[in-house]
This record gives C-alpha cells, sequence and structure tokens, in this order.
C-alpha cells in the first residue's frame, strides 16, 4: 500500500511541533541525537516535557532540564559518560524541580514494546524483589494465570509507554519518507511505540531504500514518520555513527560549564546567540 511522503520541514517548523507537555522520547547518546532540533527546542522555549529515556539519555536531556523544559524524566539513567555526572539533570533532581520515575533498561523496552504491539502491559521477572517496585505503584506484581494448577508464579507487570513524540536523528531518508537507521533497531521501537515521529537527518537520497535488501531491515517505512528535516551535522557535537565523531571538546566545555547553574546560563546564552540570563 502507497502512502504519501510525510512533510519535508525546517529543523525550526520540526521543533514547532512538539508542543508545551509532550511525552518525548528521546535515544541514547550512542543512537542518533537530533541535536539541532533541541537547541530550537530550547530557544523557543518549551516547556513541561516529559522525557522518556530508550533506555537512557545524555547530552540532550541534560541541556533541556537546564533550559527549564522539562518537568518530568522516566529513564533507567541520564548521564553524560566519560564526561561525568549530567549536572543540570542532578539539580534539578535535587532541588525538586524536577519529577523522576526510575526506571530500569529492560523496563523501557518492555513498556515501549507493549504500546508497541497495542497491549496495555508487558510482563518482565527481573523486577521481583527490587527496590524499584516500591517506588513505582504503577508497576504490578501479579499471579501468573497461566500458571500449573495450585502453583504461585509471581510477574511483574509494566504498563505501556507511549510518547506522544519520539525524535531522533539520522542519516538518511528517501524522497519517500523512508529513514534508514542502521542497527539501531531502539530507534524502531520508538517510533512503532509513539504516536508521531519526528527526525533530522543528514541527507535526502534518491531512490527508494526499501528496495534494497542491504539497507529494508535497516529501515523505518515513511508510514511511520510524521515530519522529516534535513540539518547536515544535525547530530553535533554528539557525533553519529559512520558519518561523523562526537566533538569531545565540546562536549567536555558542556560538561564543564553545567557544573554551576551560571556556567549553563553562559553556555546556553552562547549556545543560542544571546544575552546572558540572569538568575
Amino acid at each position: 500500500m502507497l502512502t504519501s511522503a510525510p512533510p519535508l520541514l525546517s529543523v525550526s517548523v520540526l521543533a514547532a511541533r512538539i508542543g508545551n507537555g509532550t511525552k518525548l522520547v528521546l535515544p541514547a547518546d550512542y543512537s542518533g541525537c537530533a541535536m539541532a532540533v533541541v537547541t530550537e527546542l530550547m530557544r523557543r522555549p518549551v516547556r513541561d516535557l516529559h522525557l522518556v529515556g530508550a533506555p537512557v539519555m545524555g547530552f540532550q536531556a541534560d541541556q533541556l532540564i537546564g533550559a527549564g523544559c522539562v518537568a518530568r524524566v522516566e529513564a533507567a539513567a541520564v548521564t553524560l559518560g566519560e564526561h561525568g555526572l549530567a549536572s543540570r539533570f542532578t539539580a534539578a533532581l535535587k532541588s525538586g524541580e524536577l519529577e523522576m520515575w526510575d526506571a530500569t533498561c529492560p523496563a523501557i523496552h518492555a513498556g515501549l514494546q507493549a504500546s508497541e504491539k497495542g497491549v496495555p502491559f508487558m510482563p518482565m521477572r527481573g523486577l521481583i524483589g527490587s527496590d524499584l517496585l516500591a517506588v513505582r505503584p504503577d508497576w504490578k506484581v501479579i499471579d501468573n494465570p497461566l500458571a500449573e494448577d495450585g502453583k504461585r508464579d509471581p510477574i511483574a507487570i509494566i504498563p505501556a509507554i507511549q510518547p506522544d513524540v519520539a525524535l531522533f536523528h539520522a542519516a538518511k531518508a528517501d524522497r519517500h519518507g523512508n529513514v534508514w537507521i542502521g542497527i539501531r533497531r531502539e530507534l524502531m521501537l520508538m517510533a512503532h511505540a509513539s504516536k508521531a515521529t519526528f527526525v533530522s537527518v543528514e541527507e535526502i537520497v534518491d531512490g527508494n531504500l526499501l528496495d534494497d535488501p542491504a539497507l529494508a531491515a535497516g529501515t523505518i517505512p515513511s508510514l511511520y514518520i510524521s515530519g522529516l528535516a534535513v540539518a547536515v551535522r544535525g547530530a553535533a557535537p554528539i557525533g553519529l555513527a559512520d558519518c561523523y565523531s562526537a566533538d569531545n571538546a565540546a562536549l567536555a566545555a558542556y560538561a564543564t560549564a553545567a557544573r554551576s547553574s551560571a556556567g549553563f546560563r553562559d553556555w546556553l546564552a552562547r549556545k543560542l546567540d544571546r544575552e546572558p540570563v540572569t538568575a
């Protein structure tokens, strides 16, 4: 069945389609982060986002939190990896400005998979006995209804996680709106689970990616894509696999600046080409 191609938008217009209060799922730093779009979200600025990490988040989440764009985080972790603590996330959490829904990597994937499959929950074994069950009242433990007669078999169930929007950056899309993600299957899961998916790409290519047997398995069909924007080096300074490396000097400079609220404000002002905002 043929579908119309998703609209090709500017980066700013794509960002404008992510409204205040959006439940927004973002990938880990290694998966393809739409940093050009994140910059536009901070420039606006968007407010009261509920961020979902698939399954963890890094620089993009820390920057959005520092810019006052985020009300809630649901993730297994928020970290800058080798560059250290996600300082704006940590500060907002300690001050009570940020609501945190603790999770694990398998639990996040399970919740997204439930949404992908259109079912209300996904069962999991590994959470039984975990302290996380005490802080996640939405996670339940039930008796396995398929257990042998008379045998008690408890199992945890994770509610479906259905984001309003999935946002990520990829190497390329074709003119039909199909997006190539390579081995990053979590991006496919994000697109399947979400109500809408916005993608920035390095380039738009001719032909149909789904017609190439070498590319088709790593391609998200256009029917899952709600909008595209071309953003050359749109994942920088984080980097994009097989396209360009991370700018570790820029990432280290951000990590240093973000250790204080004043340092972050100065960094953000330079990023957005504005005068620094005073406390």
